[in-house]
């Protein structure tokens, strides 16, 4: 995924009010820019990082700039979690992920219930069973962006997530009622080394995820790197429950 446009440099002032963040620009101006970005940002709002913006297309909107990445122990780190499904999207589109390979029809946003949508609900080939790759027909997945990293470790949630939770206990649902169903970390920081849930944050997260993944529901998480001109997402994580 490449960046429409030429990113702009700055350093982090301040981040506030969940999606607001004060950022000085090169020339010393303080403007305010929309913070993409739901969770807590632990780790990722270090007053005097340098960040990059881009610039929304429509010219109404009252914080024109938009907050892309921040620059953590050295490496960028995408903090945008309105571009995460299209970075993902993008990589099953090029079988990147083969762990959910092969794919024959990507549906975003799905129903699975009156309470929740699950990201993606992936098609598999009728043969596929056959050939000796996936078994079921359909694999439900849920993505999750994750930008906490520590010595390498990254982790997911930054802050207590009950949404987060349901939509596990969703997908064994799914699981038990025959579908295949997975959970994929996109850690976007170039750091990570490998995955595990941030127990010390939200331990029924980390307990209801290890239960699911007991119950037949698939883990992964994937390392993308990001850069000034875009991010990739290319490289399998070791998960550790």
């Amino acid at each position: 995924m490449r960046f429409a446009q030429q990113l702009i440099a700055g350093r982090l002032v301040r981040h506030y009010k969940r999606f607001l963040a004060e950022v000085e620009l090169a020339e010393g101006e303080i403007i305010t820019v929309h913070c993409p970005n739901s969770g807590s940002m632990l780790g990722c709002r270090e007053p005097g990082s340098p960040v990059l913006l881009s610039v929304a297309a429509n010219p109404k909107r009252k914080y024109p700039h938009t907050w892309e990445l921040v620059q953590s122990d050295g490496y960028w780190v995408g903090i945008n979690t309105a571009r995460t499904n299209a970075l993902v999207r993008e990589a099953l589109e090029k079988g990147v992920i083969a762990e959910l390979q092969p794919i024959e029809e990507i549906r975003a946003e799905v129903k699975v219930s009156a309470r929740s949508r699950l990201d993606f609900c992936l098609t598999h080939p009728a043969l596929a069973a056959s050939a000796g790759q996936r078994e079921k027909r359909h694999t439900y997945l849920e993505v999750k962006n994750c930008t906490l990293v520590e010595q390498g470790r990254a982790m997911f949630p930054d802050a207590v997530t009950s949404r987060g939770t349901r939509h596990l206990e969703e997908l064994l649902r799914l699981c038990r009622e025959g579908h295949a169903a997975a959970v994929l970390f996109c850690v976007q920081h170039g750091g990570a080394q490998f995955f595990t849930p941030a127990a010390h944050i939200d331990p029924a997260y980390a307990e209801t995820l290890a239960r699911v993944a007991a119950g037949g529901v698939e883990i992964l998480a994937y390392r993308a790197t990001p850069t000034p001109a875009g991010i990739t997402l290319d490289t399998p994580l070791p998960v550790h429950l």
